[in-house]
C-alpha cells in the first residue's frame, strides 16, 4: 500500500485503532513502552475520563458522530438504572454530556478559538504516518490549520494552572514532537478547565519538543529491545539505576 491508501484506512477509527493501525506505534505507546513494554499489546479498559474527552472532541469537530454516544439520565454509575441501561457498556451520564456542552460553548464564544477552529482552511481529525529511529508511527490530528500553519489539540483539564505539569505527565511533549514531524507544522493546545471553564491556550517551546523527543527516542529503543531483538528474553531483562 502506498501513503495516500495508508491513510485513507487510517481515517476510519476501526483501522486506526484496530488490527490495521496496531503495525504503527503512536503516542499513546508511549507511556507503556517507558514503563512496562511487555504490556504494549494488552488491550486498556476505557474510563469515564476517556469517554467524556471523546465526546468533547466530537461535540466540537464532528458533531454529527454524536449519535453515536449512549446517554443515560442517571446521576451516578452505580445506580440499577444505568447497570440496565448500559448493559455492561461504558456509556455517558446526562450531566457530563450537559457539563460538555456547556464546555464546547464557551470555547467557541471565544473569537480566537473558533478561528482557529473553523477557519477557512482546516482539517478535522486528519490521520498521519512517519518514521521516527526506525519506527513507524501513527497520529491523528484533532485540528490542521494550513492557513496558520498550526496542529490544534483539544484538551480538557482538572486544573488549568497545572496544565504544564499535565502536559509532561501525559506525554504531551512527546505527541507535540511527534505530531510536527509528521505534518511540518507547530503545535498548540487549546485547554479548557472543567470546573471554572477558564480557556487556555499552551503553544510548544523548543525545551518542550525536545524532551518530547527524548521520550520517543526512548521508547523506540525499548519497542526495538523487547520486539525486534532476535532471541531476546524479556525475563532477563531489569532496571539497574543508582540511588
Amino acid at each position: 500500500m502506498n501513503k495516500k491508501q495508508v491513510l485513507q484506512r487510517l481515517q476510519n477509527d476501526e483501522d486506526y485503532y484496530g488490527e490495521f493501525g496496531q503495525q504503527y506505534l503512536s503516542n499513546s505507546n508511549i507511556s507503556t513502552l517507558l514503563k512496562n513494554p511487555l504490556a504494549l499489546h494488552t488491550k486498556r479498559p476505557k474510563t469515564p475520563a476517556f469517554v467524556v474527552g471523546g465526546y468533547f472532541h466530537t461535540c466540537i469537530l464532528e458533531p454529527e458522530k454524536l449519535e453515536s454516544f449512549k446517554v443515560i439520565k442517571s446521576k451516578t454509575r452505580n445506580t440499577k438504572e444505568y447497570r440496565e441501561m448500559s448493559g455492561g457498556e461504558l456509556c455517558l451520564l446526562q450531566h457530563e454530556v450537559d457539563d460538555i456542552l456547556l464546555m464546547r460553548d464557551k470555547v467557541m464564544e471565544n473569537d480566537i478559538c473558533k478561528d482557529l477552529i473553523q477557519g477557512s482552511q482546516t482539517e478535522y481529525e486528519q490521520p498521519g504516518i512517519i518514521e521516527l529511529f526506525d519506527n513507524n508511527w501513527k497520529g491523528k490530528a484533532d485540528i490542521v490549520n494550513h492557513e496558520e500553519k498550526l496542529i490544534i489539540d483539544l484538551k480538557t483539564t482538572a486544573d488549568i494552572d497545572k496544565f504544564k505539569w499535565s502536559a509532561s505527565k501525559y506525554n504531551y511533549d512527546s505527541q507535540a514532537y511527534i505530531y510536527s514531524k509528521m505534518f511540518g507544522y507547530e503545535m498548540l493546545f487549546i485547554v479548557i478547565d472543567k470546573s471554572s471553564h477558564q480557556i487556555g491556550m499552551f503553544d510548544c517551546s523548543p525545551e518542550f519538543y525536545k524532551r518530547g523527543e527524548e521520550k520517543v527516542s526512548k521508547a523506540a529503543e525499548a519497542y526495538d529491545l523487547f520486539y525486534k531483538t532476535k532471541d531476546f528474553d524479556p525475563k532477563q531483562y531489569f532496571i539497574s539505576k543508582t540511588l
